[in-house]
């Protein structure tokens, strides 16, 4: 009996698994709806909070008012997808950083942004409009700053950053 009910049962579930992996274009179709309706409904809230963001600045992307959660997710999705970001102003607070490489002799500045739990970390480097950084400033204070967000080439590789920023108050 208990051969047959588990031969039963692996009949069941073969059915169940091939009914699933069929095509139906109707519940593709609804998928779709249901895709484009969140997309839309996500576009129109982004609208909504740069509209409300919005100051004299004009910021594009304000990332000081969201949760350090959603900073985070937000600065990593910069860094996957900068092309989505390219032209923004964007303004965001984090940890002051500055690192000097000893080859070139050029010095990076960056925000730090950690997520939730503090275990992992997220920086932007930004370049300053007057190429100085205010006085008073040490690394590891909290800054915000606001920029346009851009690309540059290093060699062979691509880095993302802030041009033309400065530090907000």
């Amino acid at each position: 009996m208990k051969k047959t009910l588990a031969i039963f049962m692996a009949i069941l579930s073969i059915i169940f698994i091939f009914s699933g992996c069929s095509s139906n274009s109707e519940s593709t179709d609804t998928a779709e709806a249901e895709e484009t309706s969140v997309q839309t409904t996500a576009d129109d809230s982004e609208e909504t909070l740069s509209q409300e963001v919005d100051t004299s600045d004009d910021i594009d992307l304000d990332l000081t008012s969201l949760s350090s959660t959603m900073v985070y997710s937000e600065v990593y999705n910069m860094m996957i997808t900068p092309d989505d970001y390219i032209g923004k102003i964007v303004k965001m607070a984090g940890q002051f950083s500055i690192y000097t490489d000893t080859d070139t002799n050029k010095t990076y500045y960056s925000v730090i942004i950690a997520d939730a739990t503090a275990c992992c970390q997220q920086g932007l480097e930004f370049e300053l409009a007057d190429d100085e950084v205010p006085s008073g400033y040490e690394v590891g204070d909290e800054i915000s700053v606001v920029g346009s967000f851009d690309t540059y080439q290093e060699g062979e590789l691509t880095y993302c950053h802030l041009k033309d920023a400065y530090i907000a108050a």
